[in-house]
C-alpha cells in the first residue's frame, strides 16, 4: 500500500496533479477541500461549520478535519492506497494521521510538495476565481491570508516529514505534463 501526502499552497496544482496520480497509481484521492465543498453545497452541519472558517480564509479546526478524514479512510477499506490532498496541514494533524494509519497497519509512504512563487499562484487563483465561483479565489487579500496560514501552520510539516526521510519537493511551475513527469519521477522511486 502506498500513501502519499500532496502539499502545496492554494493554486499550486494539487487538484490537477491528484487526478493524474490517483489514476496512475490506483490511489483513493482524499481532498479535504472537495469534501468540505461537498458538505457546504449540501448544507450539512459540517459544511456550515467549515464555511465559517473558509470564508475568512482560515483553516478548519483540526478536530473537525481529522474526524472527517478518518471517516473517509474507513469508507475505503479495499483501497490500494491514499492520496491525501490538503491534509495534514498542521503538526497535530500529521501526528493524528500517523497514529490513525498505524492503528490500521499503515503509514505515510512519502510527502510531495508542489513549490511555486506566491505571485504566480495569486495570479492563478484570481484567474480560477473568475469561473470557480469560490469567494476565497476572488479576493487577493484572502488568498494572501491563506498563504500566511500555510506558512505558519503547514510549512513546519516539511521538517516533520524530512526527519522521517519522507519529504520531496517538486517544482510546480511549468506545463501540467512537465509537473506530472516530475511527480512521477519521485513516486516511481518509492
Amino acid at each position: 500500500m502506498i500513501n502519499i501526502v500532496l502539499f502545496g499552497k492554494p493554486g499550486a496544482g494539487k487538484g490537477t496533479q491528484a487526478e493524474f496520480l490517483k489514476e496512475k497509481y490506483n490511489l483513493t484521492h482524499l481532498s479535504t477541500g472537495d469534501i468540505f465543498r461537498y458538505n457546504i453545497k449540501n448544507d450539512t452541519a459540517l459544511g456550515q461549520l467549515a464555511k465559517t472558517y473558509m470564508d475568512k480564509g482560515d483553516l478548519v479546526p483540526d478536530e473537525v478535519t481529522i474526524k472527517m478524514l478518518e471517516s473517509e479512510v474507513d469508507k475505503n477499506p479495499h483501497s490500494a492506497g491514499f492520496l491525501f490532498d490538503g491534509f495534514p496541514r498542521t503538526l497535530a494533524q500529521a501526528a493524528a494521521l500517523d497514529k490513525f494509519l498505524e492503528s490500521k497497519g499503515q503509514k505515510i509512504t512519502a510527502t510531495v510538495a508542489l513549490e511555486a512563487d506566491d505571485n504566480i499562484l495569486v495570479a492563478r487563483l484570481l484567474e480560477r476565481g473568475k469561473t470557480s465561483g469560490r469567494p476565497d479565489d476572488q479576493d487577493e487579500e484572502k488568498i494572501r491570508n491563506r498563504y500566511q496560514e500555510y506558512n505558519e501552520k503547514t510549512a513546519p510539516l516539511m521538517h516533520y516529514y524530512e526527519a522521517q526521510n519522507k519529504f520531496h519537493a517538486v517544482n510546480g511551475i511549468g506545463s501540467i505534463e512537465e509537473v506530472t513527469q516530475r511527480l512521477s519521477a519521485v513516486i516511481d522511486k518509492l
